[in-house]
């Protein structure tokens, strides 16, 4: 599959970590270890201690909200 036809959330990875200079796969255990549990705190959380931009934040979050669920 090439990067052009990433859909969704997924898209936004690659200048996420052109942007910010860390992998992508940080970024997503960040989001996973919050204890944040509203999609927006985690989202304003990103921006406000990480300085990430509302899209790429909002990305990161909704990917993995759409994880399946860990049993």
């Amino acid at each position: 599959m090439s990067a052009g036809s990433v859909k969704g959330p997924a898209s936004y990875f690659p200048s996420i970590e052109k942007k910010y200079g860390r992998p992508v796969g940080e970024w997503l255990d960040l989001v996973r270890a919050s204890p944040l549990q509203k999609h927006m705190d985690v989202v304003n959380w990103l921006k406000n201690e990480h300085g990430l931009g509302h899209g790429h934040a909002n990305a990161l979050v909704a990917y993995v909200r759409a994880e399946p669920a860990q049993n």
